[in-house]
């Protein structure tokens, strides 16, 4: 009698759990891929509205903090994360970095993570004051760039690629104080440069799910 109770129990606890794992409740959810009719229309080109689906991030080339030209074939078949940030930032950019530490922590052996942070302040962040920074940053050299270079394509990549900067904002290049150079916005890129997820820099629970989300783009079949 204590058999068949054991084994009424055992299956009541164990068929429940089964069917869970074999079900789509027991299946890790796809991340979604953002389109510009996804995102706030604001934060949009308007050329780029009329684009449903397909979007991928564009072509861009510029300079890292060792001088040498990264574009976006070196983002091409890799998990990214970008962010905008200035060296000299006193408020947030210290705390997104040093969350963005934890990220290249977690994924300093993995050779398909990369992490691209784009100046927003390209008269002060020279190649040089960039070496600078990544070097206090202990940043991995070929995995974590830190990009300068003229600042109408830098600004120009972030409305029209990574959907992370206002019109007013925009026109306004030579503002040091707009809200967009404090933007706190990481973005996670697939392989096939294609947005997968937006993830406050400033907020270590989000930065965790940016790390789960990114391993999980690791495993996503191509």
């Amino acid at each position: 009698m204590k058999r068949i109770l054991f084994l009424v129990v055992f299956f009541l606890i164990l068929v429940p759990i089964g069917y869970y794992f074999l079900s789509d409740q027991g299946k890790v959810k796809p991340l979604p891929v953002i389109n510009p009719i996804d995102v706030q229309q604001d934060m949009v080109d308007p050329e780029m509205l009329r684009m449903g689906k397909g979007h991928r991030i564009g072509a861009f080339r510029f300079e890292n903090q060792d001088g040498i030209w990264i574009g976006d074939a070196d983002m091409k078949g890799k998990v990214s994360v970008v962010e905008y940030f200035f060296t000299t930032c006193k408020s947030i950019c210290p705390i997104m970095n040093t969350q963005m530490q934890r990220i290249q922590r977690k994924f300093a052996s993995e050779k398909d993570v990369r992490i691209f942070s784009f100046t927003v302040d390209p008269d002060t962040d020279t190649v040089a004051q960039m070496k600078r920074y990544a070097t206090a940053h202990k940043a991995k050299a070929g995995q974590w760039h830190f990009l300068t270079g003229k600042k109408a394509d830098l600004y120009g990549l972030a409305r029209r690629s990574f959907f992370i900067l206002k019109p007013a904002e925009a026109q306004n290049l030579g503002d040091a104080g707009s809200d967009f150079i404090h933007t706190n916005n990481f973005v996670l890129v697939d392989q096939q440069l294609r947005i997968r997820g937006y993830y406050d820099g400033t907020n270590p629970k989000e930065v965790s799910l940016l790390q789960a989300h990114i391993a999980q783009l690791l495993n996503e079949p191509q």
